[in-house]
């Protein structure tokens, strides 16, 4: 019995209709003879829902006692036993209640799908566990349930179930979804209409990559070549040179025209040695187009446009974008150049823009690291004109009557033979030279048609002609050879200086130093292998590029660092001259690793460190400032219980007052040890909303003496986006500090000012004030500036407020007051466009 196939109706947000979709194909596969069951739908008392389960066969629930209540759930067996042609299964990411057969549903549907039965199924956008984070920051509600994307991409048909907002807004204000004393509260949290225009663009978004993997797949199964262009993608050419960031930019423009369009960036590197681009301008140009939301590729080709050709029809490309060629008029000499080899093969279905820009016709310079090898099309030229041209020649100047002389005639082969140097080295030079003697002493030499020499003279100057010819070609390789021995070098030195200043920057990331690696050496893949001795296996350190090798003996180059220590490559056999900078290069990885190791070890060693200081600040605190208010109380509670005194009503009230004195010290230090302790696990998770400061800041005075602070709040000041219980704490702990420390007499100001897209809060004290060394000091835990008594607190207020700062996106700075005093500037992000959350969300939002 072979797998069934899974249907699921993707919905942007909970009341769009996927269950009345899936239950209007139930009723049209019934009608057709099909046999389809509701393995389980919930109506969630909706009329309409609710109605369409009529007259559909809806197998048995399993019932599951939880926590003295009895739950309903799919019965699995119940499914399997009936054994439908299709089952209904809703809620596809709902999770099953403890003691279920399966923890999720998903995992039932997977059973059924083995079973060989077909299932129809639901879910919304936001339920996707990749979406999870997307989403928590749109609506404010984290969704507990969620389903792998995996399991929806191996859906055999996705369909979008869609629904303007303002439609469904309005679905929900007559009572289709929620019931009337849940609307309100809905309308304007999770269904705001900007919820749910950025959902719905997940949505559709989502279905759109889907359907281009379809697409793909269709085309790989059908050997589809052409462009179809369903999706504007454009395809950028990278040589390496400086014109590539203009190219990239351009690009980008041209992709912000049209919706959905996408960038990618590719350099085709040969591989017959070291790439001709510079190391440090890609990774330039490659951050540079990752920034612009582009992605960037690195394919080996020695056909630079039969490669690029094929990287943008592999991808589907639309278009593709190239630089004005940089060679000078008389390089053309060596074939018409990339972006017109790319234009003239393109065919119709790819446009090729060609850039301008500042680098045109400057020539490409000597090439920064070729190798010593010529290229195959100029050796085969440099054969054709040292040995055909020399033949022609002698047919040519044969067939004159009167022909220009012996001494021309040498001329005219000497310069065939220094064209055959320049074109193709020295084995084609040597050949042009020999076949030239030998075609003079035949053809011009008396008496022609043989090969002696009658007079000594022509053998003198045949004999000159070749050794001319042999020293011209030697020299004219020579100096080919040592301008790509330069080239070489020029590369190697820039590379080595590359590296050198990564060391002196203190670059820590190996991912991008493999990475460079592979773009230098032109490479499929890099790993660097460790083990700890001989005789264990080789591990991973770090890899980048597709299917690296696990051992060195199965890479094509391998570089040993150390004893213990590999870099291993694969996609070609390096040259022996490119060895000393891959040992550079591996001599890097190494530092690099291990600088990574210490910094890990450093950290790790910071914050044991950093944890014993808090302990042993946290046993003073309990030593001396949690027992001084229990001692305090025990004192109080021991008088009141004592017999050998009559306490008068005055006394017993300033005991019990002495009791809820200490009893709310105690609280308020416990309070904050216990924040320290989430802030220092982070286990803070802060609650935004919209709120106005004055609802906020005037309960947070509460524990300070009434008349000892002045407000000044504006009414025109905008809502900030905080939680309201940490600014709470927040406020109370800075104007409690402030209280303490200002000067008797002075009340302490609280001002708000609105300052671009921040609010500013400021508490202005005019107390003796915090030296400038000292004022980052006070922020850190178990900090008491100056003569603080003990017993007023552990020092933990400021901490745990500036933490609450930045836990909610805010900061919490001190400066001097002018005229003396301290100032603490609590900035906080103002309220736009954020999505506040609400206490009375619907309780459904996963339907």
């Amino acid at each position: 019995m072979g797998r069934g196939t899974l249907r699921i109706y993707l919905g942007a947000a909970p009341g769009v209709g996927k269950t009345y979709a899936m239950l209007s194909e139930a009723h049209r596969r019934v009608e057709r003879g099909t046999d389809c069951v509701v393995a389980f739908v919930e109506h969630h008392d909706r009329p309409r829902t609710e109605v369409m389960l009529h007259g559909l066969e809806q197998v048995r629930r399993s019932e599951i006692p939880y926590r003295s209540t009895v739950f309903t759930e799919m019965d699995v067996d119940a499914v399997l036993e009936r054994a439908p042609a299709v089952a209904l299964v809703d809620e596809l990411a709902h999770t099953n209640v403890p003691g279920s057969r399966n923890a999720k549903r998903w995992q039932d549907v997977e059973e059924l799908l083995k079973a060989g039965i077909d299932v129809i199924s639901t879910v919304n956008i936001q339920h996707l566990e990749s979406l999870g984070d997307v989403v928590e920051s749109i609506t404010g509600v984290r969704q507990r349930e969620t389903v792998p994307d995996e399991v929806v991409r191996r859906a055999d048909q996705i369909e979008l179930v869609d629904m303007s907002p303002q439609a469904l807004r309005r679905r929900m204000a007559h009572g289709n979804i929620y019931k009337p004393d849940k609307l309100d509260a809905a309308l304007s949290n999770y269904f705001r209409p900007g919820n749910l225009t950025a959902l719905r663009e997940l949505a559709l978004l989502w279905v759109a990559d889907r359907v281009d993997e379809y697409l793909q797949q269709y085309r790989g199964e059908h050997d589809i070549r052409s462009t179809w262009q369903a999706r504007e993608r454009i395809v950028v050419g990278l040589t390496g040179g400086p014109e590539g960031r203009t190219l990239i930019r351009r690009a980008s423009r041209m992709a912000a025209k049209g919706s959905g369009s996408e960038i990618l960036a590719v350099y085709i590197a040969r591989s017959d040695g070291l790439t001709s681009a510079s190391p440090k301008e890609l990774a330039v140009q490659r951050t540079l187009v990752e920034d612009l939301g582009g992605t960037f590729h690195h394919v080996i080709g020695d056909d630079i446009p039969a490669a690029l050709l094929a990287f943008a029809r592999g991808v589907n490309a639309t278009q593709i974008v190239l630089g004005s060629s940089r060679r000078k008029t008389w390089q053309y000499i060596y074939g018409p150049g990339v972006g017109v080899t790319v234009a003239r093969e393109s065919g119709p279905d790819l446009d090729v823009h060609i850039v301008t820009h500042e680098e045109v016709a400057k020539g490409r310079g000597l090439p920064i690291a070729r190798g010593a090898r010529l290229g195959r099309a100029r050796i085969v030229w440099g054969w054709l004109v040292g040995v055909v041209g020399s033949c022609l020649l002698a047919v040519l100047l044969s067939s004159l009557e009167n022909g220009p002389g012996l001494a021309n005639d040498v001329l005219l082969f000497l310069f065939l033979t220094v064209v055959a140097a320049l074109l193709g080295g020295l084995r084609p030079a040597l050949a042009s030279a020999a076949v030239g003697c030998l075609l003079l002493n035949y053809w011009f030499t008396p008496p022609t048609h043989t090969l002696t020499v009658q007079d000594p003279e022509n053998f003198v100057a045949i004999v000159i002609f070749f050794a001319v010819a042999v020293s011209v070609a030697s020299v004219v390789d020579l100096a080919a050879r040592r301008t790509h021995q330069a080239a070489r070098l020029r590369a190697e030195s820039e590379i080595l200086s590359f590296l050198a200043g990564s060391v002196l920057r203190g670059e820590t990331a190996l991912d991008a130093l493999l990475e460079r690696v592979r773009e230098t050496f032109a490479m499929e893949s890099v790993a660097l292998l460790e083990r700890t001795s001989d005789v264990d296996p080789w591990t991973c350190a770090g890899s980048v590029g597709p299917a690296p090798v696990t051992r060195p003996e199965d890479a094509d180059v391998d570089m040993p660092v150390g004893d213990h220590m590999a870099l291993a490559l694969s996609g070609r056999v390096l040259p022996a001259e490119d060895r000393r900078v891959l040992g550079a290069f591996a001599a890097q990885a190494a530092v690099v690793l291990d600088r990574q190791r210490l910094v890990g070890e450093a950290e790790q060693a910071r914050r044991l460190a950093e944890g014993n200081r808090i302990r042993t600040a946290l046993l003073a605190a309990v030593s001396h400032d949690l027992r001084t208010p229990l001692a305090a109380i025990k004192a109080a509670v021991s008088s009141l219980r004592s017999d050998d005194v009559a306490w008068s009503e005055e006394d017993e009230a300033e005991l019990l007052e002495g009791i809820e004195d200490g009893a709310d010290r105690l609280d308020h230090l416990v309070g904050n040890l216990l924040d320290m302790s989430r802030l220092q696990t982070g286990t803070v998770t802060p609650l935004i909303r919209e709120i106005d400061l004055d609802e906020v800041v005037p309960m947070a005075l509460g524990g300070v003496p009434e008349g000892s602070v002045e407000l000044d709040i504006p009414e025109t000041l905008p809502m900030v986006a905080v939680d309201p219980g940490l600014l709470e704490r927040v406020v109370a702990n800075i104007v409690e500090n402030a209280v303490k420390y200002s000067s008797a007499g002075d009340p302490v100001a609280v001002a708000a000012s609105a300052l671009g897209e921040r609010v500013e809060l400021r508490v202005v004290d005019r107390g003796r004030g915090v030296p400038d060394e000292a004022k980052e000091r006070i922020f850190e835990p178990f900090q008491r500036y100056g003569d603080a008594p003990r017993g007023a607190g552990v020092g933990l207020g400021l901490a745990v407020s500036r933490g609450f700062a930045e836990a909610m996106g805010g900061t919490l700075d001190a400066e001097d007051t002018p005229g003396g005093g301290l100032t603490m500037v609590l900035t906080l992000p103002a309220a736009r466009g954020l999505i506040p959350v609400g206490a009375d969300l619907p309780a459904q939002v996963t339907s």
